[in-house]
C-alpha cells in the first residue's frame, strides 16, 4: 500500500467568507487542486480516452479555522478502488493538526452513453498503485 500523497498550499484571500474563515465550498477546490498534482505525478489523465469521472457523493467536516495566508498541507488517500467507482479521503492539516477531513467519490463514466463503465485496465493498474489505507 501507498502512502498518503501531500500537497502543500496557502489559503487564498478569495476563498475566504465574511467571517474570514476559509468558506467551505473552497475545501473541495483545494482537495481536487490535491488530487489533480497526485495524478500528474502518477501520469494519470481524466482527458485521455472515451470516460470521464463525475463525483457522485462529497462530503467535508471542518475542525479548525482555516484563515487567509494560513499554510496547508492536504494528504490525499485513495482509499476504495472499485469496478467503476473510486473513494478519496483527504486530509487538511495546519500546524500538524488535522483542520479539516473529505472525500468523494468518483464514477468511471461513457462520455456518450452517461453510463458507468469499468474503469480500463490500464488505468485501473495506475491506481492500484497509489491505493492506500483509510486513515
Amino acid at each position: 500500500m501507498a502512502q498518503p500523497f501531500c500537497y502543500q498550499t496557502r489559503i487564498r484571500f478569495v476563498d475566504t467568507d465574511a467571517s474570514g474563515r476559509i468558506h467551505y465550498t473552497s475545501l473541495f477546490k483545494f482537495f481536487e487542486a490535491a488530487e489533480t498534482e497526485l495524478f500528474r505525478t502518477f501520469d494519470i489523465s481524466y482527458t485521455r480516452g472515451n470516460f470521464n469521472f463525475p463525483r457522485v457523493h462529497a462530503e467535508c467536516d471542518i475542525r479548525l479555522p482555516l484563515l487567509h495566508d494560513d499554510l496547508i498541507e492536504i494528504e490525499v488517500r485513495l482509499t476504495k478502488l472499485g469496478a467503476s467507482s473510486m473513494r478519496f479521503d483527504f486530509k487538511a492539516l495546519k500546524e500538524a493538526a488535522v483542520a479539516a477531513t473529505g472525500a468523494v467519490v468518483m464514477v468511471c463514466m461513457d462520455r456518450k452513453s452517461q453510463r458507468a463503465i469499468d474503469i480500463p485496465d490500464e488505468l485501473r493498474a495506475r491506481f492500484a498503485e497509489i491505493l492506500t489505507e483509510p486513515a
